[in-house]
């Protein structure tokens, strides 16, 4: 039987830099002999295209069960036509996003946050997630045309305040995102290559 891959999620504020430090980690896992796979939520089956037009690309939010629901399937999908397979090839499978997003934005947005968590039932837990801490007032200008009805900062401060009360519970890793690039690059790097090592 193969070795089982390692699963890792990345998250964060809209405009956090999760994107840019997950495919800089897949690439540099890459050039590091490891096999590495890169993947987002919502996932790019039909579920997540259809959050993504329908859910996300909104004037207005629809009732936040509507959302979390939504997340919580598409989650289910992920996990069996993406995540699996690949840890099952032994890969590192990186994900912009994943369970944490929801507790993070559907919470802010006032569900229970142990509610969210039973529907969410059935996910993977991940191996390593890391939280790239950026101030909601960085990331607000940083957007320079909105994709989402969640990108405002009354919400992007909310979210942020259960981003941190999970860093303190120990389910993320926190890492200063507001810094220079590399920075932030080295350090998510270093923070996986240890876990790796330590794993291993």
């Amino acid at each position: 039987m193969g070795k089982r891959g390692k699963f890792i999620c990345i998250e964060g504020l809209d405009a956090s830099g999760k994107t840019t430090h997950a495919y800089r980690l897949v690439r540099s896992l890459l050039e590091r002999g490891y096999e590495a796979l890169y993947t987002t939520e919502p996932s790019s089956g039909q579920i997540g295209k259809f959050v993504r037009r329908y859910i996300l690309q909104r004037k207005e939010r629809v009732p936040t069960v509507v959302e979390a629901l939504l997340f919580a399937v598409d989650r289910v999908d992920h996990i069996e036509r993406t995540i699996k397979p690949g840890m099952k090839e032994g890969k590192i499978v990186v994900s912009d996003r994943y369970l944490y997003s929801s507790l993070a934005y559907q919470g802010a947005a006032g569900l229970d946050l142990n509610w969210i968590s039973e529907i969410n039932e059935f996910a993977l837990s991940p191996d390593l997630a890391i939280y790239l801490d950026v101030p909601p007032e960085i990331v607000i200008k940083r957007l320079k045309r909105k994709k989402s009805v969640m990108e405002n900062l009354h919400t992007q401060r909310r979210v942020q305040e259960v981003y941190i009360r999970l860093v303190n519970e120990r389910h993320l890793v926190l890492i200063d995102g507001n810094r220079a690039k590399h920075k932030v690059a080295n350090d998510v790097l270093s923070t996986v290559l240890d876990f790796l090592e330590k794993s291993s």
